[in-house]
This record gives C-alpha cells, structure tokens and sequence, in this order.
C-alpha cells in the first residue's frame, strides 16, 4: 500500500495538530515567521476556529480554537528553517519570547528555541552537516 492510499495529499505521515486560544493570531504568527501557506481554513457553526490547516516548507501543521471540550495544549516543534537567526528575528518580531538565542549544536544544527504567545516551544533549525 502506498502512502497516497492511506494519506491525504500533500500531508506526512505525523501531522502535529495545534489547540490554542486565540487560532486566528497563531495563523499570523506561523505566516510571519514560517512563511506558512493557509491551505484550509474550516469554522464551526458558533464561528470558532474548527480546523485549519498550514504549509511550512514540506509539512502541514494543523491548528483549532480552544474550547471546554478542547482545551488549549501547548506544543513542542522542532522546525528545519533556511536561517535560524532570520526566523529568530522574526519570531521575537511576532512577539515570542526567547528559551535560547541562536547556537552551533554538536549534531551539526544551528539551533534557537522561542515560546510564541500560546506557550508553544519552537525549535527553530537549520542543518550544518556534522563535524
């Protein structure tokens, strides 16, 4: 069986999926720092964020409104990104807060880890090559 079988198009086999107050100011925030391509946006009756759907590079993060039966959940994502000082820069632009500024890693990343507004933790990488 092949993976167009079983998965929608254009998604990986692990989507991380994203509960938040306040949906609409993470899309932003994924836009602005991630160049994030809106894919889906899908409302609830009531006018809630239910499920949208984002591009960021070669994967697809999906995200919703909080609600009583969903309550928000913070997210650790580790990020592969073209310049990690540049999505550095423009995370802390968009109001996150830092866990570490930019660094070489021994496994040959240039690593940053940022908390955005909804207490996601962002592990923002770009691969060196090791040694």
């Amino acid at each position: 069986m092949s993976s167009a079988d079983y998965m929608r198009p254009g998604f990986q086999s692990v989507t991380p999926y994203l509960i938040v107050q306040d949906a609409s100011q993470l899309i932003e925030f994924l836009i602005h720092v991630f160049d994030a391509q809106e894919l889906r946006r899908d409302l609830h009756a009531s006018g809630k964020l239910m499920n949208a759907e984002l591009r960021i590079g070669t994967s697809v993060v999906e995200l919703a409104e909080a609600s009583d039966a969903w309550p928000a959940i913070p997210a650790a994502l580790h990020v592969y990104v073209p310049d990690t000082d540049a999505a550095y820069a423009r995370a802390l632009a968009a109001g996150a807060t830092v866990l570490y500024a930019p660094e070489e890693m021994s496994y040959g990343e240039r690593s940053a880890g940022v908390r955005d507004a909804h207490g996601n933790h962002w592990f923002l990488a770009t691969y060196r090559g090791e040694g």
